[in-house]
């Protein structure tokens, strides 16, 4: 999604698709934010009128998080195809027929939610969704559904979908994870790895793995593992998932005025100096002294960040034993440590995996939130 709420356009052609489109919106507008596009000689003063279904779609293709046409599927077909991109990045195509009966995911079935958004509507409108993916018609476990559901980044798109076929066609596919979740939950389709030799050797094997892991190399006491296993060891398997969980939340603090550049450069010298993939970041804290700092607020708005700020006293009823404590900051601030505090206030009490580092007139520290994974 491209903000909190899920964006959708609702596209149609003619009368009949005008008037469908109308009841539709008004049922999604209480969950989504949903804007109508009518064909010009079909159209009404809620909807932007247009007269080519393939330069509207090429104009606001990026815009939305899930595109609906009211049509034949075919002109949906040619309008989308030459925006078609990746998996990863393309928003949810739905089409419905003129008659309401109907509701089709097109596109972007699991990453994109255009399956779950078909079945929402299946139900809003008494339509049916025809849903065709391989692992939803044979209620199988999905690894693109498991990690939408769970906020986790697939590393590799080939990968996931030889897993995906694995599942489909009743082989073996085992599971492995650095993280938390309830081994009774496992669906069946998935079998348990806790001993590293094993996964070691499934790996070398060249089984279907799927791992969920923080993409550093260590062990994982945690998950009862306590021996070093690396991304880039997994990977070396072209049937091993590997699934990165965004959940790492920056602390920030800056001298006043400081540039973002400057603010991207420290934030990206953390991470790399930490191991910690850029796309794992989902939000970044510091102190309401830095609210309307411009440097702060562009450089979140370049990375698609919301930035949160907490009070000197929030940041201050967490325990200070472990973070960094300056004098001066807590002359200037009101709190000994802004940048490790809000990034633990910020992940709700999560590990602090960056200590403060210190870049020019800027402070980075990030900490991670808790992830139990669902199935």
């Amino acid at each position: 999604m491209k903000s909190g709420v899920m964006n959708i356009a609702v596209i149609s052609i003619t009368e009949r698709g005008k008037l469908l489109s109308e009841r539709l919106s008004a049922l999604l507008r209480e969950k989504y934010a949903a804007d109508r596009f009518c064909f010009i000689r079909h159209t009404d003063d809620d909807a932007e009128s247009f007269d080519n279904p393939g330069v509207l779609t090429g104009r606001i293709f990026g815009e939305y998080d899930a595109l609906i046409y009211i049509c034949a599927c075919g002109i949906a077909v040619r309008a989308t195809a030459p925006m078609v991109s990746s998996k990863l990045s393309d928003p949810a195509v739905l089409v419905m027929d003129e008659g309401g009966k109907w509701v089709i995911p097109i596109l972007s079935g699991h990453i994109g939610g255009a399956n779950q958004l078909a079945r929402e509507i299946s139900d809003l409108m008494g339509a049916f969704a025809v849903i065709t993916t391989a692992t939803d018609t044979n209620g199988l476990f999905s690894p693109d559904c498991f990690a939408k559901e769970n906020e986790l980044i697939i590393t590799d798109m080939q990968a996931a979908k030889l897993t995906a076929a694995a599942v489909a066609n009743g082989e073996r596919v085992y599971f492995f994870s650095e993280f938390n979740y309830r081994e009774e939950e496992l669906p069946a389709e998935l079998t348990s790895v806790r001993d590293m030799k094993l996964l070691k050797r499934l790996i070398a094997e060249q089984a279907p793995v799927i791992c969920v892991m923080s993409g550093r190399s260590r062990s994982f006491p945690e998950a009862g593992i306590n021996q070093d296993l690396s991304e880039t060891e997994v990977s070396k398997n072209k049937f091993a998932c590997v699934l990165v969980p965004r959940n790492v939340c920056l602390g920030i603090g800056c001298r006043k005025g400081a540039g973002t550049e400057k603010i991207e450069a420290a934030v990206g010298m953390a991470l790399k100096a930490s191991g910690i993939m850029p796309e794992r970041i989902a939000a970044a804290g510091s102190i309401d002294l830095k609210a309307d700092e411009p440097g702060l607020n562009e450089f979140c708005r370049r990375n698609g960040l919301e930035l949160h700020t907490f009070t000197a006293d929030e940041l201050n009823s967490l325990d200070g034993t472990e973070f960094s404590g300056s004098d001066f900051v807590r002359q200037n601030t009101g709190t000994d440590n802004v940048c490790e505090r809000s990034a633990v206030l910020l992940s709700g009490g999560g590990r602090l995996i960056v200590e403060k580092m210190k870049g020019d007139g800027v402070t980075v520290a990030a900490a991670e939130k808790k992830v139990i994974l669902k199935f």
